[in-house]
């Protein structure tokens, strides 16, 4: 499926919660039509202790915001 934006391009948010936001695409899914915008939608996730992150806890992450609700600037 082709998308109009790829990863690496510099987008805003044009709908939703996030209005008005921009930053980087970080990924694509074009399968489920999302993508991960930099600084965009920060979720908590919470992990189990392991050799990446010893103490466990609760980590902010990057969230997938809808494929039609971004635009490529520039």
């Amino acid at each position: 499926m082709k998308t109009h934006v790829k990863k690496g391009d510099e987008v805003e948010i044009i709908a939703g919660n996030h209005k008005g936001k921009r930053g980087t695409v970080l990924s694509v899914n074009a399968g489920k039509s999302q993508v991960v915008v930099e600084g965009a939608r920060k979720m908590i996730k919470a992990t189990k202790r392991s050799e990446k992150h010893p103490d466990g806890g609760l980590l902010e992450v990057d969230g997938p915001v809808h494929l039609s609700n971004v635009k490529k600037l520039g």
